[in-house]
This record gives structure tokens, C-alpha cells and sequence, in this order.
């Protein structure tokens, strides 16, 4: 996919689940920085900007050489603010800062900070070769159907199957594949993302990126990030950024760090 390719990082201060987290130090990096390393090895990246609400998280992003232009809108910085109009923002900003329109859109939150640069590639390939596809969604393949598998409480304390319908399976090979959105990465067309009010699989065609399970940890507590630890320090996962001894020197990733690929 040729054009501009704008990598959004958002990244609030507010974070409840695991107080920090967005700068929380993994393998001796803070997330947010992890995220900023994952833009800054993928060449199909032009453009990348964080959009955060807090001086704190600003000055880490900076310190790694990433572009803060603004502090976050307070009325996109809430805790039930959705993730969609904090991109249009950060795209609206970007676009009249640089005089010039992206041609597509990424979005990495920090949270997901085992991804690698040949899943921006993959996501990237498979947007450009489908014109009817509006993006690509990251996901992975869930371990159990929840249609076998779920049950509830029938109010009584005894169980019972939550879709009865569904037909004894034994095996789980027999089962159909399954996938969950995992929140490791999306990207999508420009013009899509910023004419709507809320993603619709249903009616917008979306490109599927499967990614294996040890990629796709979402750090939302304590013990996804003891996950997440693990994973590399077992070497199932080697960040390439990790790899560059000492961690590449910071510099700006700005509105002109990269010319679009022809």
C-alpha cells in the first residue's frame, strides 16, 4: 500500500486495571515505548503520534524521540471515551498541522507490546491487495467455542449450557475455528475510519490478521503483564528493538521522518 500511513498511540493517564501501565517497564522498557520501537521498525509507517492527556506520559514519549503535539481534549480523555473519536482527532490534527491528507490509519495501544513489525507488514499486504476492504483487525484463535463450552447458572446453583441448542461435540478438533479481536493492532483506509460513528464488521468487509497467541497478550492486569514477562524472557517472543545494543538513540519521529513508499 502506497501513501501516508499514520500510526496513532494512545495513550491515557488514567488506567485503573493496573495503575501506570502505559509506562509500566517491560524487559527494561516502558510500554509506551515499546509501541513508539514497533512504529519506528516498521517502514510502512510514515507518520506516528501519541495522543495522551498526561504531562508524565508525554515527556516518556518524547524522551523516545516520538512526537506529543498536543495534550488530549478532556472531553476525549475520560474513562468511557471510545477509542474512534480519539483517532478522528489525532487524525483531524495531524492532517492540518502537515497540510496534507494519510492514506490510511494504525492504531497500536501500548497494552500490546509483543507485536512485531512483519505483523504491520501482513496487515498492510492484505489491506492493499482487497480494494473492497475498508481494514485489517488483528485477532487469534480462541482455545475453546463458546458455543460448546459456555454454561450459567441456572439461578439455583446448578449449571446449565448457555447456548442448549448448540450439538455435543467431544472433540475439539471437530469444532470450528473461532476468533477473538485481540486489540493488537487495526488499520484502515483513511476515508472509512473518519466517516463513521462506530466500526460495523457486519456491513464494512474487514481483512483478518491472525496472530499466534503468544504475540497477541493484552496487558490489563497484573497477571497479563507476568505473562507478558515470561513470554520473552523464555525467548517464545524476541522484540527486535530489544535485540540493538544499547536500544537505537532517540530521534523524532515526525510528520516527515519517512517519505511514503512510491
Amino acid at each position: 500500500m502506497s501513501g501516508r500511513l499514520l500510526a496513532v498511540i494512545p495513550a491515557r493517564g488514567g488506567s485503573k486495571g493496573l495503575p501506570g501501565k502505559n509506562i509500566r517497564s517491560l524487559a527494561g522498557v516502558p510500554l509506551l515505548v515499546h509501541a513508539i520501537e514497533l512504529a519506528r521498525h516498521s517502514p510502512e509507517v510514515t507518520d506516528t503520534l501519541i495522543s495522551t492527556d498526561s504531562d508524565e506520559i508525554a515527556e516518556v514519549a518524547r524522551s523516545a524521540g516520538a512526537e506529543v503535539p498536543f495534550l488530549r481534549p478532556e472531553e476525549l480523555a475520560r474513562d468511557d471515551t471510545p477509542t474512534l473519536p480519539v483517532l478522528q482527532h489525532a487524525v483531524r490534527w495531524h492532517e492540518e498541522a502537515i497540510g496534507k491528507r494519510v492514506d490510511s490509519v494504525l492504531l497500536l495501544q501500548p497494552t500490546g507490546p509483543l507485536r512485531l513489525p512483519e505483523d504491520i507488514r501482513a496487515a498492510v499486504h492484505a489491506l492493499a491487495a482487497d480494494p473492497q476492504a475498508v481494514g485489517a483487525i488483528a485477532v487469534s484463535e480462541m482455545p475453546f467455542h463458546p458455543r460448546y463450552v459456555c454454561a450459567e447458572d441456572d439461578g439455583r446453583g446448578y449449571l446449565r449450557r448457555a447456548f442448549p441448542d448448540a450439538p455435543q461435540v467431544t472433540r475439539r478438533q471437530d469444532l470450528p475455528a473461532i476468533y477473538r479481536i485481540n486489540g493488537m493492532l487495526y488499520l484502515w483506509r483513511r476515508d472509512y475510519l473518519m466517516s463513521v460513528s462506530a466500526i460495523d464488521l457486519k456491513t464494512a468487509p474487514h481483512r483478518t490478521l491472525l496472530l499466534p497467541k503468544e504475540r497477541a497478550i493484552d496487558i490489563d492486569d497484573e497477571y497479563d503483564f507476568r505473562l507478558a514477562e515470561w513470554t520473552l524472557a523464555s525467548g517464545l517472543v524476541t522484540l527486535p528493538w530489544l535485540t540493538e545494543k544499547p536500544l537505537a538513540a532517540p530521534r523524532a519521529v515526525s510528520v516527515s521522518s519517512r517519505t511514503p513508499a512510491p
